[in-house]
């Protein structure tokens, strides 16, 4: 008779049905959510349609669509966003996805936050779910640093109140560094950086000191540069890379 997964395991020995899932590197959190509750997954021999039960992978045996769950390597990779695309799997509107740039991938994988279809630059991928939340951590204090077009010139009272923080509609922001690369045309050319991840972040700041962005590219993140890494070209993390990202938590 097949055995139920186990409760009365210490807390350390054990993970959750769909964390297990996404630590495994085999999807998501909320892809593992979905397809436990969509009756795909077995532990023991026996269909659990719960994502909060608790399991051991040591000492359960899980399948997915009937086929053992196995670890995936663990993958990072760097990749070069081009203007023009979305930071999704799939679009409903039929925008163009980074994933169509990736090409064929051994294994799934997520980009590690996001950049809006109009910013290009620096974006990071991997299926190391646990790793992504470190970096993501807002404990990190990873500055994320832009190069920015911003209409019109931008006087020094504007630039001092970025980076002593400006009030948006969810809350005032953290201080930025921010420093003035020079003109172009009638516009001005910025180096923007910020620790913090909100929704379209730089775009909304500055329009609260009366300018617009004309153009963002993200050139960094913590310690890792987009450098030289072609448009829509990806390459591997080194491991010093790896350890470096997430070593700030």
């Amino acid at each position: 008779m097949a055995s139920r997964p186990h409760r009365d395991l210490p807390q350390r020995e054990r993970k959750t049905l769909d964390r297990a899932l996404s630590r495994a590197g085999a999807m998501s959190r909320s892809q593992a959510q979905e397809a436990i509750t969509a009756g795909r997954v077995r532990v023991n021999g026996l269909r659990v349609r719960d994502p909060q039960v608790w399991v051991d992978l040591e000492r359960d045996r899980v399948e997915l669509d009937d086929a053992p769950l196995q670890a995936k390597s663990l993958v990072y990779f760097a990749f070069h966003k081009p203007v023009g695309y979305v930071t999704t799997r799939s679009d409903e509107r039929g925008r163009a996805t980074v994933y169509e740039l990736l090409g064929d991938l051994d294994s799934w994988i997520a980009p590690v936050g996001r950049l809006d279809r109009e910013t290009s630059g620096l974006l990071l991928f991997t299926n190391d779910t646990d790793w992504a939340e470190r970096v993501t951590n807002p404990r990190s204090k990873l500055f994320k640093r832009y190069e920015v077009l911003a209409r019109g010139a931008l006087d020094e009272a504007q630039l001092e109140r970025l980076r002593t923080g400006v009030e948006l509609d969810d809350g005032r922001t953290a201080p930025a560094r921010v420093e003035r690369l020079g003109e172009q045309g009638p516009d001005t050319r910025l180096a923007l950086a910020i620790a913090e991840g909100r929704n379209r972040q730089v775009r909304r700041m500055l329009e609260a000191v009366g300018s617009r962005v004309l153009a963002l590219h993200r050139v960094a993140i913590g310690p890792l540069e987009l450098g030289a890494l072609a448009a829509g070209q990806t390459r591997k993390l080194k491991p010093f890379e790896v350890r470096a990202l997430a070593g700030s938590v």
